[in-house]
Order: C-alpha cells, then sequence, then structure tokens
C-alpha cells in the first residue's frame, strides 16, 4: 500500500499533527522535541488503529492511517539522526553496538 499523503490536505482533516515534521531532518534539534512529535504520532496511530478495529471499511480512516503512519516513520527517523537509537531496532552500524553511547529517551537527558 502506498502511504504518501499530501500532507496540507491530511492536515486539514481536523488532527492537531504538525505538518512540517519532516522538514526537521538534519537541523540541530532539540530531541525533547523530536521525541514529543514521536509520542504524537505515535498516539494518533494508536488511535485510529483502535478506530479502524471497528470501522474496517471507513476510507477517511485508512487515509489517515497512512498518514500517521508516515509520520511517525519520518518522527523516529528524525529522532534517531539528531538524538540516537530510540528502539533497540534502530541501532545501525555494524561495527559497534551504539544503543548503549547517549542517553535512553526514558532517562529525559537526551542530547
Amino acid at each position: 500500500m502506498n502511504c504518501n499523503m499530501d500532507c496540507n490536505m491530511d492536515c486539514n482533516m481536523g488532527r492537531n499533527m504538525d505538518c512540517n515534521m519532516g522538514n526537521t531532518m538534519g537541523s540541530n534539534v532539540d530531541c525533547d522535541m523530536l521525541l514529543k512529535q514521536v509520542y504524537q504520532a505515535s498516539f494518533a496511530l494508536d488511535d485510529v488503529v483502535l478506530f479502524l478495529d471497528t470501522h474496517p471499511c471507513d476510507k477517511d480512516a485508512l487515509k489517515f492511517y497512512c498518514y500517521v503512519s508516515d509520520l511517525r516513520r519520518r518522527a523516529v527517523e528524525a529522532y534517531e539522526e539528531q538524538c540516537g537509537p530510540l528502539m533497540i531496532d534502530g541501532v545501525m552500524d555494524e561495527n559497534y553496538w551504539t544503543w548503549i553511547n547517549d542517553p535512553w529517551p526514558w532517562e529525559g537527558v537526551c542530547g
């Protein structure tokens, strides 16, 4: 399934999501802000998944699922690029176990 959506169209669905999140990649952004974006996108994804459990044919909900799924993926990528692995499967270095390099997200000291 292709989940690439027009950001402006999907943000007009009445959801309070940051459409400019993808523009934070590569800039010197606060890790706490990036983690907040991951949390927001994850919450929206969980919410729409619960809705789709009871409304599996709702086309707007399916479109929103694709949108927030992509939004969460980009948020995790942006976080991991700036702040290190967010989850254990985010370790990308084949020569060193980078999971231990930085404070973990739940330690409250990012960056």
